[in-house]
């Protein structure tokens, strides 16, 4: 799955967590929460290691972006943002505010 990683987030979501990213967040109130831990993350706590964009089957606009992420306290999962149309902007302005030097672009 080198580069091209799977056609639907889902395949990407199973491969990363058998790398251990088995974490979920949820966004809410200008930060990311770990649905198991319940700490809450800013921009600046967390590390975007990839990201993929994905666009719907059925309807091309239905876009999404798959983050994988660890956070400054060790945590590594995975979060799932609509984008395009039906994106959320406050969610939108999280990403946007993680500092450039926490993403590792490959």
């Amino acid at each position: 799955m080198n580069g091209e990683y799977a056609k639907h987030e889902k395949d990407a979501i199973d491969e990363f967590e058998k790398k251990g990213y088995t974490a979920r967040y949820r966004y809410e109130n200008d930060v990311l929460i770990n649905l198991e831990t319940h700490k809450n993350y800013k921009p600046v706590d967390i590390t975007i290691i990839k990201e993929f964009r994905y666009e719907g089957m059925s309807n091309p606009d239905d876009l999404s972006i798959l983050y994988i992420i660890e956070t400054t306290d060790g945590s590594k999962g995975t979060f799932l943002m609509a984008y395009g149309p039906s994106a959320d902007i406050d969610t939108a302005t999280f990403f946007k505010d993680v500092p450039d030097e926490n993403y590792h672009r490959e």
